[in-house]
């Protein structure tokens, strides 16, 4: 019953957030940061609701469990940013995009949260295996360049894509395929969203282990990764203005990473209490935003579009 009224949450969460039954419009600022404060207020309450209904242990293990789910989303937000600008997607296109994004994202993570606890309560040892992807994908943050457009020039599923279909060479408003001369022909705003999609499954391979180190609880994992998601387009659009704000925010995901792939790897000698766990995470993750707004970086003068000086 806790799973049927909860879905039927999130399908009148996405009726509202996505929009559905009219048209797509680019929101403002000052809507993006309202309808992305709704969403974590909704998913406080529903933590504190949790506390009341099934103790305090089942609430710590949620609000952990959301604290990193949101942090690492927050990192998917990075890279749509840099797809669309490699892309050169107007505006006006993009809640499209964002739209479909978030509803496959949703549909990944339900099949793979329920894979993954149906496969650790048959292999336990599937934990440590976790637990040393999430450390090399910690290293790896803490490694990866700012470039990200010469990363999807070599991206193999854009080259799959350009293989298997046809693509124009130019927009054709929102939509996804147009047909010419009998065939049928994708249009750049369909390999957006193929790269979109993939890279919510590459972050999903990440951040489904993450959750899993800090409970086994599939009903808490699910909510996590709903209340995570769910408002990931008003995000997105947050994001797109105060983007040079959160400059270290990779490296508080990279420890954060690490943290709980080591965690895991001593999940049967080193036992930390959820509260324990979250007061962690939040202080990883809260130094990173505190430093990324005391000291701010200077972006160069060719990286806000603006021409060099000739000598």
């Amino acid at each position: 019953m806790g799973f049927l009224l909860f879905n039927l949450l999130v399908v009148a969460l996405i009726l509202f957030d996505l929009g559905l039954g009219r048209r797509q419009q680019t929101p403002t600022a000052r809507q993006a940061i309202t309808r992305t404060l709704f969403y974590v207020a909704l998913a406080v309450g529903f933590g504190l609701w949790l506390g009341s209904a099934r103790g305090s242990t089942a609430m710590a293990e949620y609000f952990a469990g959301y604290l990193v789910e949101y942090a690492l989303s927050m990192d998917n937000i990075f890279v749509f940013i840099a797809i669309f600008s490699f892309f050169a997607v107007p505006d006006a296109m993009r809640p499209r995009v964002l739209l479909w994004g978030v509803l496959g994202a949703l549909i990944m993570r339900g099949l793979m949260i329920w894979g993954g606890a149906a496969l650790l309560e048959r292999f336990h040892w599937l934990l440590y295996v976790f637990g040393v992807v999430l450390i090399f994908t910690g290293i790896r943050f803490l490694r990866q360049k700012e470039e990200e457009g010469a990363s999807l020039e070599r991206n193999p599923v854009l080259r799959l894509v350009r293989r298997l279909l046809p693509v124009t060479e130019e927009y054709h408003g929102s939509r996804f395929f147009v047909r010419r001369d009998g065939r049928l022909w994708a249009t750049p705003l369909f390999v957006v969203l193929v790269l979109i999609e993939t890279t919510d499954l590459m972050f999903a391979l990440d951040s489904i282990p993450a959750i899993f180190g800090i409970t086994r609880d599939p009903f808490i994992v699910y909510t996590a990764n709903v209340f995570a998601i769910i408002g990931l387009r008003s995000l997105f659009f947050v994001f797109n203005a105060i983007l040079p704000l959160i400059r270290y925010l990779k490296y508080g995901l990279a420890v954060t990473l690490v943290f709980i792939g080591t965690k895991m790897l001593l999940i049967d000698v080193v036992h930390l209490a959820p509260t324990t766990s979250l007061g962690i995470l939040a202080l990883i993750l809260g130094t990173s935003v505190i430093a990324s707004v005391l000291f701010p970086g200077r972006e160069p003068a060719e990286a806000a579009g603006e021409p060099k000086d000739k000598a």
